[in-house]
């Protein structure tokens, strides 16, 4: 059996024109309202897959581990491991977690592999009994960054996973000897090299964990990009096949970063539109 929930972890805000890329504000404040600093709110939520027994966790989100003037930089909200809070409520702490799967290594998406910050103290590993899995490319990526995203990845976090003996590092054409052949992946270059995108089979069709490759319900538009995309028009076109494949398919997108939309079904309207139906704001134990 296999169950989804997802689960909140700490949330930012973040300048709305860089979240939306060349959209102009009088379109994307119809769908996010900024404040008066034009921040908007972003969620950072995460994906707990249970089954055969294992407790698979897809992303971490930001955490806690920013100094609080870094904290204040990036808009992070609260103070303390949300994550871990909303894992104590299904009755897990990070130690229950066999697997961790990171879409990519930017820091709101994999921060939350670190403990609070604490002055004084040196950045610690959380989840010390699961394998850590990502994919190779971004792993490249990651370790010698392009000057654009450099300040996206923590050095500090990649050595501890590095040193940590858990790591995987996928390729595109082979499957993760941790989670099994059961798992597929899309795999995405248009935001950053080598992010992967799983797939969950259910029995009322897939769901996909669509990381930042489509980040929330705004960004199904398809010509709707973020500023922090490195090749917006590549990413249009990886976009467009995911989400003709799950409409083909029945699917779902699961989104990482919308603060108030956790799922739906992929639809299209008469005018070629992709958008989507039966909305869920968040997921409790969905089964297969």
């Amino acid at each position: 059996m296999r169950t989804l929930s997802t689960l909140i972890g700490n949330s930012q805000k973040l300048d709305g024109g860089a979240m939306f890329g060349n959209a102009p504000r009088a379109l994307w404040e119809r769908w996010m309202t900024p404040d008066a600093q034009n921040r908007i709110d972003l969620g950072c939520r995460a994906l707990l897959v249970q089954e055969d027994e294992r407790n698979i966790l897809v992303e971490t989100g930001i955490g806690a581990f920013f100094s609080p003037e870094l904290k204040q930089r990036f808009g992070v909200q609260e103070e303390h491991h949300v994550l871990l809070d909303s894992l104590a409520e299904r009755g897990l702490s990070d130690a229950d977690i066999d697997i961790v799967l990171l879409t990519h290594l930017h820091f709101d998406h994999a921060g939350g592999l670190l403990a609070a910050w604490e002055p004084g103290k040196s950045a610690r590993l959380l989840f010390p009994n699961a394998r850590f899995i990502t994919g190779r490319r971004q792993w490249q990526r990651a370790c010698n960054p392009h000057s654009r995203d450099r300040a996206s990845y923590v050095p500090e976090l990649l050595e501890l996973l590095d040193a940590s003996g858990r790591l995987e590092l996928l390729d595109e054409h082979g499957d993760s000897a941790s989670l099994g052949p059961d798992w597929r992946f899309h795999w995405s270059d248009g935001h950053t090299p080598g992010q992967l995108l799983p797939e969950i089979a259910m029995p009322d069709g897939p769901v996909v964990f669509s990381g930042d490759l489509i980040p929330g319900a705004p960004w199904v538009h398809l010509p709707i990009t973020m500023g922090y995309d490195r090749f917006p028009e590549g990413l249009i076109e990886e976009k467009q096949a995911l989400l003709d494949s799950l409409l083909a398919r029945n699917g779902r997108l699961l989104f990482t970063h919308d603060p108030q939309i956790a799922m739906g079904w992929v639809v299209r309207d008469g005018k070629g539109r992709y958008g989507l139906t039966d909305i869920q704001e968040t997921v409790l134990q969905l089964r297969a």
